[in-house]
């Protein structure tokens, strides 16, 4: 026996049910109710006018920011290759006070030329800094907020000041003592020869380094403005910071303990600095606040 037999309903099983087609179904809905069938779409069209001058604005701010940094760029390589002839030109009369007196070789016509393009591209790099700084200052000073701004703008010379420090630091005190030593070391045993790029090589690695480590005042102070570091919280992680400063320190200067203890100490001395200077700072927001409530 059927057990629909005595329905009247058109579908008989679940499979003999009619498939399901939306715009067949809304056009039935809306001609039940006398209504139009036109189905309009919730979603906002691509050639409306407002649409069509939001994507040509945004595309316009991309090119002009495109074009700003092609800008900053150009004028940035302008200045390096500047100072580039500059270096090259006059390397004759500064060279004899950057080796310090050190007998130097070379091992092979082309290692000239390319002992003499390195050394060119790092001092003019040195140079060109303050100017690269400037550009690139120039170019990201609109999308900073306020507070940023300001203080980029406030430390920036400081940052500078600090940076050439430890140049200076790693040029006279760092690099003589650390190649002394490693020197003395070698002629123990053996007949020592240096050639002007390791030479080099190893003048940098006792000079960057340590200039890039002053910074650590600047880099504690931008985070403690920001809300992201506090007095507090450096005092807690002190012995951490320590084992990571000597980490750092042995991964960045020559292998040797003393190139490690002349740069380890002074890191120590900026980190408490930095811990002085952050909770000066704190204390004057305090009192700022404490006056303005």
């Amino acid at each position: 026996m059927d057990p629909y037999e005595n329905n009247n309903k058109k579908i008989l099983s679940p499979l003999d049910k009619e498939p399901y087609e939306p715009e067949t179904t809304i056009k039935k809905a809306l001609a039940n109710k006398g209504q139009e069938t036109t189905v309009v779409s919730t979603l906002p069209s691509t050639d409306s006018p407002a649409t069509e001058w939001a994507v040509k604005d945004v595309v316009e701010s991309l090119f002009d920011h495109l074009a700003d940094l092609r800008k900053q760029l150009i004028k940035g390589l302008a200045v390096f290759l500047f100072f580039f002839f500059v270096v090259f030109a006059t390397v004759n009369w500064w060279f004899p006070f950057i080796t310090k007196g050190h007998s130097l070789v070379i091992l092979g016509p082309l290692e000239v030329v390319k002992f003499y393009m390195s050394i060119s591209s790092t001092m003019a790099l040195g140079l060109a800094l303050p100017f690269l700084m400037h550009f690139l200052w120039s170019f990201i000073k609109p999308g900073l907020k306020e507070n940023e701004r300001r203080f980029l703008g406030m430390y920036s010379p400081v940052m500078l000041f600090l940076f050439l420090l430890g140049i200076s630091f790693g040029f006279f005190v760092v690099n003589p003592l650390s190649y002394k030593f490693l020197i003395s070391i070698g002629q123990a045993n053996f007949d020592v020869m240096v050639s002007a790029s390791e030479y080099m090589h190893f003048l940098i690695m006792t000079t960057v380094p340590v200039g890039i480590l002053f910074e650590l005042p600047i880099v504690a102070l931008f985070l403690s403005s920001i809300g992201l570091l506090t007095a507090d919280i450096m005092k807690a992680i002190r012995k951490w910071a320590y084992v990571f400063m000597a980490v750092f320190a042995s991964m960045t200067t020559p292998p040797d303990f003393v190139s490690h203890l002349l740069v380890l100490i002074p890191m120590i001395l900026l980190y408490e600095i930095s811990i002085f200077l952050v909770k000066k700072i704190e204390r004057k927001q305090m009192l700022k606040n404490a006056i303005s409530e």
